[in-house]
């Protein structure tokens, strides 16, 4: 069946050709088009708890999107009339950001952080310096003063020293441009930062600004890597051929996949450009494989008419279309097992992936032999330099050796040992981020400097809530009426207040915040400052009086970032210092262990996980976690499968896990060890890491069992394939792993650490196909490969070629 759909290609290769270029162009339109952008909502397992808890409550408690800026006085504390003057114009140029929600503004320069005063009408609230600034150096030293005996002021919001403030705002989220908020935020600082303060600034929509503020930088690194890319296929393919059309074929797949995307209206997110890399790569190396065999089929004839270059580019089909397209079968495979994740940015990725994969089966396999049928003179040569002489066959030679002497056992025991150590630091390999700050970028870029910096002086610069309290829907009281007021219970105001205690007890938890710390606030202010009286009402009815009084006092919707209208649901608010894997796990499991230990306040109120940017990645940690093991368990089963399926050979499937999970080991250790932790970047690259670690191997085996079928011996086949497919798999890895380096130099670290994860992988992968694998059949000749009729009659042949080869 394959050889008739070559045959086919080959004998109408104009119409074949000509629907790919009209194709091709049609797509590039679309593919010019589509959304280069990041939409943190796509990064959210929607279907988690978490994420229900926190798509319910983010208007009131606050969202994912929370911008902080912190003022730092480079001299003294910030009460200085200069440093109160920056203070108030960043507050109110905050309201020149497009889409942030001006009642989610916190300054003490804005009005929703204020001070509260016993009077004789009962409570008043005041804000610090709003309207306008204190006018002299008394009304600056009340203010401090003010301040300081404020617990919800002075702490999360002024900095212990007194000499740094932050400064927050949240955003509508369907209005929110990241790459537009990142811009007027730091054109906004730009406008302040002198030698008077330091401004810091983080939160989600700078961090993901950044991501587009580095996309220049990002399509200059592919046009670098591209260009040695292109270098070194020139110098060691000697033809201009050699050069071009593996990087044809990987244009080709790619303006396929990204019109179809556009087409499906699914945008491009910075963030998988190495899972473009990724396929890119596999069209590169089908691509290389069907020149290697081109070439071999061409030196077998003598001269150069236009018929010996159909006839190769036919045969060159013909015998690769079937590993190929296993090869791209099994990376499709591998693939659409991320698809199970309920994260909408790895659905859609999945989409974009195997349309992406599916296309190297055009651009590789067909338009690559069809372009190289129409060759004039396929001996010639652009330049005289031969690697192939100089430092391929001697490398291949030595593959060869290897397999024909007793080397062949040392290989399998030290890939074995390998195997082991690797599994064994692979147990550490996180869940999460493993260093404090972003991982998407280093820890000294300007974002992770700003971080620790808000860090040091802070409670934490990220946050989490848990929400508490709830009825049942269409509850009523006594009266008929609707149910209001739960979380005045005492009860559950107290074991609010046990609850932060407990959590303040882990380190990376600077503080917490709720309402019951408000309503002790309000009781010592009813008693003229008394700090005796710094405590909860005794009854229910109390702490419905000091929510009332707070509330009187305070503007319409001040109360909101502690409960809800109807008084049923509040929040306790944590303050984290990093969104480490770890740090993030603990958390929640010590929230559970509350609630555990608790249960008779789970049935006054419920504790619900978990809202605000902590609990989101906790969501998506979660989701990662619990899929991971089944993801690669259910990509190596298609696997498997597919393998059996084309060979025939139960022995076939497990004998082609080899180099995959060797090499998914390997790259795991080397995670674990550089503290790249598994998260939303990597897990698709460990799918379709799966096939990768599977594609050379492919190539390698099937030509040996070629060879064999048509009577050679063990040694001859196996050494035929590693000089012919060998050649293919060792510069199609050299070529991509100097290549993938210059994503070294990216400002982007989870670029650079996916380009070092690639890297890894091609290296393994090149490795175990060249020594482990033909070592490995021939000890073993598994029969899928070696023909069980022949062996009997070519033992003798391989012994004579083993004992005559040198060790």
């Amino acid at each position: 069946m394959l050889e008739n759909l070559a045959l086919f290609c080959m004998r109408h290769r104009k119409v074949v050709l000509g629907l790919v270029v009209f194709l091709t162009a049609i797509l590039a339109n679309f593919a010019y088009k589509i959304d280069v952008k990041t939409v943190f909502e796509d990064l959210q397992p929607g279907s988690h708890e978490y994420i229900k808890v926190h798509e319910q409550f983010k208007d009131t408690f606050g969202g994912t999107n929370i911008m902080t800026f912190m003022v730092q006085s480079t001299e003294g504390d910030i009460f200085q009339m200069p440093v109160l003057k920056k203070i108030r114009d960043l507050t109110k140029g905050l309201y020149s950001i497009d889409a942030i929600n001006e009642f989610q503004i916190f300054s003490i320069a804005g009005k929703k952080l204020k001070e509260t005063r016993a009077s004789t009408v009962g409570i008043e609230s005041f804000p610090y310096m709003w309207p306008e600034l204190p006018e002299t150096q008394a009304d600056i030293d009340y203010m401090k003063e003010a301040i300081l005996r404020s617990p919800l002021v002075y702490g999360p919001f002024v900095s212990k020293d007194l000499t740094a403030t932050l400064i927050t705002v949240d955003f509508f989220d369907n209005l929110l441009d990241f790459n537009l908020a990142y811009e007027q935020a730091y054109d906004l600082v730009k406008q302040l930062d002198d030698e008077t303060v330091d401004i810091s600034l983080v939160g989600n929509p700078i961090l993901y600004g950044w991501v587009d503020h580095y996309l220049p930088e990002t399509m200059k690194l592919i046009s670098i890597a591209a260009s040695i890319f292109l270098v070194l296929l020139f110098v060691i393919n000697r033809t201009w051929r050699g050069t071009i059309l593996p990087l044809l074929s990987g244009a080709i797949s790619a303006i396929w996949a990204l019109g179809v995307a556009q087409l499906c209206g699914i945008h491009f997110d910075p963030l998988v450009v190495v899972v473009a890399m990724l396929i890119t790569a596999r069209a590169v190396s089908h691509s290389v494989q069907m020149m290697t065999r081109y070439h071999e089929e061409i030196d077998k004839v003598d001269d150069n008419k236009d018929v010996n270059s159909l006839s190769a580019a036919t045969t060159t089909m013909k015998d690769l279309l079937r590993p190929g397209l296993l090869g791209i079968a099994t990376d499709a495979g591998c693939v659409t097992v991320v698809a199970i994740s309920p994260i909408p940015l790895l659905q859609k990725l999945v989409v974009l992936a195997v349309v992406w994969v599916g296309t190297v089966a055009i651009s590789s396999l067909v338009v690559t032999p069809v372009l190289l049928s129409w060759v004039k003179n396929p001996k010639s040569y652009a330049h005289p330099l031969n690697l192939d002489l100089l430092v391929i066959r001697p490398f291949l030679d030595i593959c060869v050796r290897v397999v024909a002497t007793k080397a062949r056992y040392v290989v399998v025991f030290l890939a074995t040992i390998v195997f082991i150590g690797s599994g064994y630091l692979a147990q550490d390999l996180d869940v999460g981020d493993s260093n404090p700050g972003s991982p998407i970028l280093w820890p000294d870029g300007r974002y992770n400097v700003d971080s620790a910096s808000i860090n040091k002086q802070f409670p934490g610069a990220d946050r989490m809530f848990v929400v508490v309290g709830g009825v049942e829907e269409g509850a009523k009281n006594e009266f008929g009426g609707k149910v209001v007021g739960k979380i005045k219970n005492v009860e559950i105001l107290d074991g609010m207040l046990r609850f932060q205690q407990y959590m303040e007890q882990q380190k990376e938890i600077g503080a917490t915040i709720s309402v019951a710390d408000v309503l002790p606030s309000v009781n010592q202010t009813l008693r003229e400052g008394n700090f005796r009286y710094s405590e909860l009402g005794t009854t229910t009815d109390q702490n419905g009086e000091l929510l009332f009084m707070f509330e009187r006092a305070a503007e319409p919707g001040d109360l909101l970032r502690f409960t809800d209208v109807d008084i049923n649901y509040a929040s306790v608010l944590m303050y984290f210092s990093d969104r480490k894997g770890d740090t993030i796990a603990t958390a929640i499991a010590r929230v559970k262990q509350f609630i555990k230990d608790n249960p008779e306040l789970q049935e006054l109120a419920n504790f619900r996980l978990a809202g605000g940017i902590i609990g989101v990645i906790a969501s998506v940690n979660e989701v990662i976690l619990s899929g991971q093991i089944q993801s690669i368990a259910l990509a190596l089963f298609i696997l498997v499968m597919m393998c059996m399926f084309v060979y025939r050979s139960s022995i076939a499937g497990l004998f082609f896990m080899v180099p995959v999970v060797l090499a998914n080991l390997v790259t795991f250790a080397f995670m674990s060890w550089q503290n790249i932790g598994m998260n939303i970047n990597t897990v698709p690259v460990a799918a379709l890491g799966i096939g990768l670690g599977v594609d050379y191997t492919l190539y390698i085996c099937d030509r040996i069992k070629g060879e064999y079928d048509s009577g050679k011996t063990h040694l001859e086949a196996i050494g035929i394939s590693l000089h012919c497919a060998g050649r293919g798999v060792l510069v199609t890895a050299l070529v991509l792993i100097v290549s993938v380096g210059v994503w070294l130099f990216s400002s982007l670290r989870f670029q650079a650490e996916m380009g070092m994860l690639i890297g890894m992988w091609l290296t393994v992968s090149a490795l175990s196909a060249l020594f482990l694998m033909p070592a490995m059949a021939y000890i073993f000749k598994p029969k899928f490969i070696f023909n069980e009729e022949r062996d009997q009659t070519t033992d003798a042949a391989d012994s004579a070629l083993t004992d005559s080869t040198p060790a």
